[in-house]
């Protein structure tokens, strides 16, 4: 009997404790953060199952941040700028997390909040800074984004995203009169653009021009070269030409000299000469044709070979004609 007694209390007990850590521990989703305090130092729990009233989760979603601040510029001109980004916990800075935001689900959005207002601040010391003609938006934003840092160090939440999404004077007249402005610098810088480029484009024409005429000037110093080369090369063909000429001219001369040679040696060749052959070949197709020479006095010098030719013919056919 006492000892069914005891295996019910000790079956009691251990459903007890199941539905204790049942209803304590909770699963760790893989979007949340889950944070625990240990003496006063707040820590990051890793494993999969926490208590869940000795930690706090936080999500890790993005908190939207909008803000409309009016600063005053220079001379006390107002100016609305409205700003819209986005911001999430910093991991690496929880401690200064819960210190803004507290121990509870809302503490980013609390933070972001907190964030907001340093925000604000920043904003209105870079107008405070600059004369409203001055004011942009890069500027302005550059200027926040140098600081970014320190705010997250400060609240524990890192700011992802942030941009100015308007940044105009609040009196219309200075609206207007700054709007006016803007569109005469805008005309004067594209006047200044389309003088830089007329300028380039001119640059560029003479350029082509001066690279046209160098490359011209090229060409009629390669076409004199290539004449001149031409020129040479006719020069060269004329004087061979010339002296191929001259070759023949004094080949025919000694042939001709070494003919009249050979002719004085044997004047009975001279009716073997073509000249000779014509004019046999003229008395034969002519009945009463007759041959006339003409011989000079310088040829019938006493003893000149054709005087000496003639006689020796004359000779020979008086001998052989018969007597009548």
């Amino acid at each position: 009997m006492m000892q069914n007694f005891l295996s019910i209390g000790a079956g009691v007990l251990a459903l007890g404790c199941l539905l204790l850590v049942l209803y304590e521990f909770r699963i760790r989703q893989p979007d949340v953060v889950v944070l625990y305090d240990s003496r006063g130092q707040i820590g990051l729990r890793k494993g999969l199952l926490y208590p869940r009233h000795f930690s706090l989760p936080l999500k890790r979603t993005t908190c939207p941040l909008q803000l409309t601040v009016e600063a005053a510029a220079v001379g006390n001109l107002v100016v609305r700028v409205k700003l819209v980004g986005s911001a999430a916990l910093s991991a690496s800075h929880i401690q200064s997390l819960v210190r803004a935001g507290g121990w509870n689900s809302d503490a980013v959005a609390h933070a972001v909040d907190e964030a907001g207002i340093l925000l604000q601040g920043l904003v209105k010391e870079y107008a405070e800074r600059s004369e409203i003609h001055a004011l942009s938006s890069s500027g302005m934003l550059k200027y926040l984004s140098e600081r970014l840092p320190g705010i997250q160090e400060k609240f524990g939440v890192e700011l992802i995203s942030l941009a100015i999404q308007a940044l105009d004077p609040t009196d219309p007249e200075i609206a207007d009169a700054l709007r006016q402005q803007e569109e005469a610098r805008l005309i004067e810088k594209t006047e200044q653009l389309n003088h830089q480029a007329r300028v380039a484009a001119a640059k560029a024409r003479f350029k082509a021009d001066e690279e046209i005429a160098e490359m011209e000037h090229a060409l009629e110093l390669k076409r004199a070269a290539l004449k001149q080369v031409e020129f040479e090369q006719e020069s060269a063909l004329a004087r061979q030409r010339i002296e191929d000429d001259l070759t023949h001219s004094r080949l025919r001369l000694a042939f001709e000299k070494e003919e009249l040679d050979l002719l004085r040696s044997s004047p009975e060749l001279l009716m073997l000469t073509p000249q000779a052959a014509r004019l046999a070949e003229a008395s034969q197709s002519l009945k009463n044709a007759r041959t006339v020479v003409s011989i000079t006095p310088q040829e019938l010098a006493s003893g000149s070979a054709l005087l000496t030719l003639f006689q020796n013919l004359l000779q020979k056919d008086q001998t052989g004609k018969p007597e009548a």
